[in-house]
């Protein structure tokens, strides 16, 4: 496969950008240097930020994004710290798959950190989404902490299994190892989407409190 120059792979993710229905892409500045994506700029939601960076991690050739996109909330949608936390307590306790006893939340100027401690690393990525659902939020801290679970003897073969289901993924080229909770991932792929399905696929095996990704992009 032939690589990207980078004026080719700004073409892309200006054309994703403009393509993607979540994100108003007239106030986004695209640069590109050595295959790493820097964007910047002004969005109107956290959440119009995230879905900005997840259409640039789409593009084959990608290398690493860099983020300094900016949310910048129209003057009338201006919302006091609490009432943001308030909204942000009643949306955890609406969605089943987040313990709303073990979520602390703190608003500071639209800044929301969350913290706590829960027993699955996909408990803490769900509250980080709801919270970039609420309006007023500028940006999030997400400080909560997943519970180190007995990892079972055979969490590498787990997750090796889970590579091998994955079409997208050669598993052969991907090499795991473990220590207690801690997963490390080691070898090459050919694109940023492949190495996203190695990290959840880590994610995903039970006990697993931290994922060290060395995959690199050939």
């Amino acid at each position: 496969m032939m690589k990207k120059t980078d004026s080719q792979l700004q073409h892309d993710v200006l054309a994703e950008l403009e393509w993607e229905p979540a994100v108003d892409h007239a106030d986004i500045g695209v640069a590109v240097n050595d295959g790493v994506v820097t964007l910047s700029g002004y969005v109107k939601s956290f959440a119009e930020k995230l879905a900005a960076e997840k259409a640039v991690r789409r593009i084959t050739g990608v290398k690493a994004i860099a983020e300094e996109i900016k949310v910048r909330l129209a003057s009338d949608r201006k919302i006091a710290d609490h009432e943001i936390a308030r909204r942000i307590v009643d949306m955890i306790a609406w969605t089943a798959s987040i313990p709303d006893d073990k979520v602390k939340v703190k608003v500071e100027h639209g800044w929301v950190t969350l913290s706590g401690t829960v027993d699955w690393y996909f408990q803490s990525m769900e509250a980080r989404k709801a919270v970039a659902r609420i309006s007023g939020v500028v940006g999030v801290t997400n400080l909560i902490e997943v519970k180190p679970l007995p990892a079972p003897a055979d969490v590498k073969s787990r997750i090796v299994s889970a590579f091998k289901r994955q079409a997208d993924l050669d598993a052969a080229a991907v090499t795991v190892t473990t220590d207690g909770g801690t997963v490390k991932l080691s070898g090459k792929v050919h694109a940023w989407n492949e190495r996203s399905i190695a990290e959840r696929a880590a994610w995903s095996a039970p006990g697993v409190t931290k994922v060290v990704d060395f995959l690199s992009i050939a």
